[in-house]
């Protein structure tokens, strides 16, 4: 194996940490993060010291706090929401003869981390010494459960290395962890102290539960745990609890040789209803289940479904092994994020950390459910559904600004706006129609006629009737939707923005088209023929700026009459803008933070000729500067579609290693779901041409010189397929279910259990496109 910069050795199948490096801890804690959409484990040390940022989440468990405006205004939200750090039952402390393992302490002659992608667990070895010379060696491995939801173990296993040993561990579960946080960085979580009231603390034998509610919010969480131990003599074993804190003390000789082997099951649940002893009997009942089940028993289901996963969502990358490895890794976490959410939010960090207060965004729908529909569909289901659950609050919203219909959140835990800046906030209404997208594409992807019915038709009417009174139509007939904000988030409240209306156009005529099919439905929201006809003509007749003088569309109306952003005159370390330029003066010339314009060329590119996409990329390339993590993969998927085979590559590599690399220094808050998933993206979509517009599955296939092959496996309609790439030709085969219509460059054929081998056509090098200065992305040299 290879040892990358920061520790990390470059394997397929897992993310391995070779050595013990205090000050990477707050990084590690995140890329070591386990989660199964529901609870979230945060990668700190057993003995919860040293540490960097502690977190233990449950999906959409929040506090509430109030949003301080220095001038407030008619429609400014008033109540934020934050994830809560809840109680931790990962500590397990351990003291040889009275010495605590302690990390910064003594010396550990053998240290290492390991996230197996393939078991789902997280695995440590420790060989430590302490102070006084006593030497043992510890293994722990533990896992959030796929299979059973409510469930974290944690297998923990000591052995003297020299002598016959006194050994005393301490398993706790312990509410209100003191937490640090920055706050130099606005993307940075808000600090919560001691967020959680203390209800209810029991223990007996080798169990103990808290239950704890939260100030504001009123939110309920009970923790619990059980224990089983492994000992070669008898042991003292004692058990408390008090508001915070429940702890199990377990003191044994060890002879050398010997081994002391403990076993700690969680159970975690909460409620906004629950009462105490309700919920105190949901999370005994799931510490019963993984009993029941047993150690050996949850590691089997663990195993079995991620071999179900694998067998359905990996991607195979020839020439790279990081790479290889990072994609894997993107694939891991987001498969984590989204596995058993249920209908909650997937957020902007998963369940990895406190970053952005738990929020989800639009991240969601445009980047991370393509990546679940066509991969683990069930959970795009679910994750659409959350949004489903939300409509009252968006209608709410939608009246509240004097609109109609749904206008959903920026930011959320709940369905509620938290943003309080309104024109990077309120203003970017885009997220109504990226969620709409998600329910298309979905809808595309698997024919789910019950999801039809029920959930998509009324999320595209609510969401049609949001643009038929956001936008109006001008002397000309056109459509226009003004002052709104795009993805681009250093150009705001503008008019006409490409990616809004062209989405919101989709939106439009999906929604006529819902109604006509479901026609008790629409009765049901008194949808009428007159009103279905506004969405058609709003649509067709939809307003898409074009800059005829230099060829390119325009951002939003106007934008490339904007003054030209002094990039030669800007310094390296006054990246990102945000922390150094005031606003105004972003929003009024030509620089993009992130993928607008070149976003719609990926997600509405039959909107585009071949030739508007490649003059829109190259005039655009020159002026993004990346200041988000969510732009690299999709200028990735972009500048493989145009030719741009080797800055596809670098942008690629960009986004799967966003996290790996510590690119924006925030991992410490959590990983980046959205450019996780843009690895796939960039593999699939970029490399393997993928596209869906219009229910049709499209391949356009190449390969940059760097890389040997890429195969990806999809779930499209029922059907598993497998695509293989090489140089000069792309073979298509289906693994299970019905045979498929696909389309290769343009050419349609169907395929089956068979191996379909068709060339790949050859295409001239286009002219190299330029960055800002010092803003290219670094040139990728294969390691490993």
């Amino acid at each position: 194996m290879t040892e990358l910069k920061q520790g990390y050795e470059i394997s397929p199948w897992e993310l391995r940490w070779h050595g013990m490096d205090v000050d990477a801890l707050q990084r590690t804690e995140s890329t070591f993060a386990l989660s199964n959409g529901h609870i979230g484990l945060r990668g700190t040390l057993e003995e919860a010291e040293p540490r960097g940022l502690p977190g233990t989440y449950l999906n959409g468990f929040y506090e509430q706090h109030e949003l301080p405006y220095a001038e407030s205004g008619y429609g400014y939200p008033e109540a934020g929401e934050t994830v809560v750090n809840v109680t931790d039952g990962k500590i397990i402390r351990l003291l040889v003869e009275d010495e605590p393992l302690d990390m910064r302490y003594g010396a550990a002659t053998k240290h290492d981390r390991v996230l197996d992608f393939r078991t789902g667990t997280l695995t440590r070895t420790t060989e430590w010494s302490s102070p006084t010379g006593r030497r043992v060696r510890v293994r722990t491995q533990r896992l959030v459960s796929f299979t059973q939801r409510a469930v974290a173990a944690i297998r923990y296993e000591v052995e003297p290395l020299d002598d016959d040993m006194q050994l005393v561990v301490q398993s706790d579960l312990l509410a209100n962890e003191p937490v640090e946080s920055d706050t130099s960085d606005p993307r940075v979580a808000a600090a919560l102290e001691s967020p959680l009231i203390s209800e209810f603390a029991a223990a007996k034998d080798y169990q103990a539960v808290l239950v704890h509610q939260t100030r504001v919010s009123g939110l309920r969480m009970a923790a619990a745990m059980d224990h089983e131990l492994e000992v070669n003599d008898g042991l003292r074993a004692d058990i408390h609890a008090e508001d915070d804190l429940a702890r199990l003390t377990v003191a044994v000789d060890v002879p050398k040789g010997g081994m002391l082997r403990l076993t700690k099951y969680l159970g975690y649940g909460w409620s906004a209803q629950r009462s105490i002893p309700a919920l105190r009997a949901q999370v005994e009942a799931a510490l019963a289940g993984a009993c029941q089940t047993g150690w050996d028993g949850l590691l089997a289901e663990q195993r079995a479904f991620l071999d179900h996963f694998w067998a359905t969502a990996d991607v195979e990358i020839d020439g790279d092994p990081e790479l290889q490895q990072a994609t894997r890794f993107a694939l891991f976490h987001v498969l984590q994020a989204g596995a058993r959410g249920e209908s909650r939010a997937i957020a902007g960090k998963g369940l990895t950390g406190p970053g952005y207060d738990g929020h989800a965004f639009w991240d969601t729908e445009s980047f991370v459910l393509p990546v679940l529909t066509y991969t683990i569909p069930d959970a795009a289901r679910d994750a659409l559904c959350w949004r489903h659950s939300t409509l009252d609050k968006a209608r709410a919203r939608a009246t509240q600004l004097g609109l109609k219909g749904a206008a959903f959140p920026w930011r959320s835990i709940t369905g509620a706006e938290c943003s309080a800046y309104w024109p990077a906030g309120t203003g970017a209404f885009h997220v109504s129609a990226d969620i709409s997208d998600a329910v298309i594409r979905y809808l595309d992807a698997t024919g789910d006629t019950d999801f039809d019915r029920d959930i998509a038709t009324e999320i595209l009417l609510e969401t049609a009737r949001l643009w038929a009174s956001l936008g109006h139509f001008d002397k000309h007939g056109r459509f226009r939707i003004d002052g709104v904000t795009g993805p681009d988030e250093y150009s705001a409240v503008a008019d006409n923005n490409v990616y809004t209306n062209l989405m919101a156009q989709r939106n439009l005529r999906a929604a006529a088209a819902a109604v006509e099919r479901h026609p008790a439905v629409a009765e049901r929201f008194d949808v009428h023929a007159k009103e279905i006809a506004i969405w058609r003509s709003a649509a067709d007749g939809m307003y898409i700026p074009f800059d005829e003088e230099l060829g390119v569309h325009p951002q939003s109306e106007g934008f490339t009459q904007h003054m030209e952003w002094d990039f030669a005159g800007t310094e390296q370390k006054d990246y990102p803008l945000l922390l150094h330029y005031p606003y105004f003066d972003l929003y009024r010339k030509q620089v993009v933070k992130q993928a607008d314009l070149v976003l719609a060329l990926h997600v509405c590119g039959d909107s585009f000729t071949a030739e508007e996409k490649a003059r829109n990329f190259a005039y655009y390339e020159a002026r993004t500067v990346r200041d988000s993590s969510l732009s690299a993969g999709t200028q990735a998927v972009v500048a493989a579609e145009v030719g741009q085979l080797e800055l596809a590559y670098d942008y690629l590599a960009e986004a799967a290693l966003t996290d790996l690399h510590d690119v924006h220094n925030n991992v410490r808050n959590g990983l980046h779901m959205a450019s996780l998933a843009e690895a796939w993206l960039g593999a699939v979509a970029g490399f393997g041409g993928m596209r869906d517009y219009g229910g049709k599955l499209a391949f356009t296939p190449r390969l940059p010189a760097q890389l040997k092959r890429i195969a990806f496996r999809m779930v499209y309609r029922g059907s598993h397929l497998r695509v293989e790439i090489r140089h000069g030709e792309a073979s298509y085969r289906t693994t299970s279910g019905k045979p498929l219509e696909l389309f290769h460059h343009g050419e349609a054929f169907m395929v089956g259990d068979e191996v379909v081998t068709v060339p790949i056509p050859k295409v001239e090098p286009p002219e190299p496109v330029t960055q800002p200065p010092g803003r290219a992305p670094t040139r990728r040299k294969p390691r490993g």
